[in-house]
C-alpha cells in the first residue's frame, strides 16, 4: 500500500520528502506527478514505506502538519481507479 501526500507544495522534492518520512521508517519509494505539459510538479505525492506500522504511523503524525508553508493531507492511497478509456469521450447519442 502507499500513503498519498496531498497539498505539497510545488518546491518539493524527492529528497526532500524522503528526509520526512524516514522519521517514521523505511522508505522504499516516493513518486511525485508532474504535469505532462508544463512538466511542473501537481502538488501531490506517493510514499510506499517499509510496513503498515510505519505508514500509520507516519499518516499520524503527517496529516495535518505544516511543511513548506502547506498543511500537509496525508492518508491512505486509494487504488487507481479505472476511468473507462476507449470511449467518444463522454457526448452523448448524436454527434
Amino acid at each position: 500500500m502507499s500513503i498519498y501526500v496531498g497539498n505539497l507544495s510545488y518546491q518539493v522534492t524527492v529528497d526532500a520528502l524522503t528526509e520526512v518520512f524516514k522519521e517514521y521508517g523505511e522508505v522504499k519509494r516516493v513518486q511525485i506527478p508532474t504535469d505532462r505539459e508544463t512538466g511542473r510538479v501537481r502538488g501531490f505525492a506517493f510514499v510506499e514505506m517499509g510496513s503498515d506500522a510505519e505508514e500509520e504511523a507516519a499518516i499520524a503524525a503527517l496529516d495535518g502538519a505544516e511543511w513548506l508553508g502547506r498543511d500537509l493531507k496525508v492518508n491512505k492511497a486509494k487504488p487507481k481507479e479505472d476511468r473507462g478509456g476507449g470511449g467518444r469521450g463522454g457526448y452523448g447519442g448524436r454527434y
